[in-house]
């Protein structure tokens, strides 16, 4: 069980795909999404895995703190032998924001109730209490928004892409969106644009719509290969691919526990779960690179770690 947790929020700076493998319908490479939401979703293993490759790159000389944090590496025959679980548990990255085209003010930055409240219900596992609340359901398709709003026209509608909904002024969704610049957006001058644009610009939107836009939304690219002698499209080299698209907001709950073996073999400063804790915290507000498509660029974000205490 573990004993030490924190949230680690994942600011995308360019388009992230986290691949669910083939498809036979319009798009080629999907990506992965939860079953019962199809909210895009990037699996915990493959968070696991990227925060490893970081610490193997930028902590190579600490090989013993990996193994134990992270587990064998069952690729190395020196470790081959060698099982047992990591002290460090991830959860699977889930959508909190998701950028959408808006007719003012260029984009959106979109959640749902049920985003919100998810991410109230993590927090609260990671020890983490906040003091703003999820507005009540509404029954109708009403947007909720803060008064210095630059998405709403002067007749207090939102266009979204080529959809028009109603704008109300709600004072919990201000306190949401302070609360996300100041704790999620990652910290720093060069995040200053997007920490303001939060706070005007966050949109509540009724659930089915949420859903929606990011089923409906997210990047498609149509990737070809030339051929070198033609210089024409290489036959069956035409596919699709999907992408989450950049400026969205996910969110991990990253959890420690004392190493699994007695205190004498375990590595110094990895003798517990608040040094397991300590260790895992050097990748805050690091760049990392998520997902597939690392030589096009995409997938690089800004992780960010809340504390909380379990």
């Amino acid at each position: 069980m573990f004993k030490k947790a924190k949230v680690m929020f994942i600011y995308t700076e360019t388009s992230l795909h986290c691949g669910s493998g083939t498809s036979l319908v319009v798009i080629d490479l999907p990506i992965q999404r939860e079953k019962y939401t199809d909210y895009p979703v990037c699996q915990a293993s493959g968070v696991k895995g990227v925060v490893r490759e970081w610490f193997e790159v930028n902590k190579a000389n600490e090989g013993d703190k990996i193994k134990w944090t992270f587990g064998p590496d069952f690729s190395s025959k020196k470790e081959e032998n060698d099982a047992h679980a990591g002290a460090a548990t991830f959860t699977d990255a889930r959508l909190l924001l998701f950028p959408v085209r808006s007719l003012n003010g260029v984009f959106a930055y979109t959640t749902s109730r049920f985003a919100l409240s998810r991410l109230k219900r993590d927090l609260e596992m990671a020890g983490v209490k906040v003091e703003w609340t999820v507005p009540a359901e509404s029954g109708d398709d009403k947007i909720f928004g803060v008064q210095s709003s630059k998405i709403k026209d002067s007749n207090d509608k939102v266009v979204l892409e080529e959809y028009t909904f109603d704008f109300h002024i709600d004072d919990s969704v201000k306190k949401i969106a302070e609360w996300i610049a100041s704790k999620a957006i990652p910290p720093g001058d060069e995040y200053q644009f997007w920490r303001d644009k939060v706070k005007t610009d966050l949109l509540i939107l009724p659930e089915d719509a949420f859903r929606d836009f990011v089923k409906l939304s997210t990047e498609v690219q149509a990737r070809i290969q030339i051929d070198n002698e033609t210089k024409t499209v290489k036959s069956g080299a035409l596919f699709y691919e999907e992408a989450l698209s950049s400026d969205s907001l996910l969110y991990s709950v990253v959890m420690a526990h004392d190493p699994a073996c007695n205190s004498d073999k375990r590595p110094e400063g990895l003798k517990n779960d608040n040094e397991v804790m300590a260790f895992i915290s050097a990748i805050d507000t690091k760049r990392l690179q998520f997902g597939g498509d690392a030589t096009i660029g995409k997938g690089i974000v800004n992780v960010n770690l809340l504390n909380g205490v379990a």
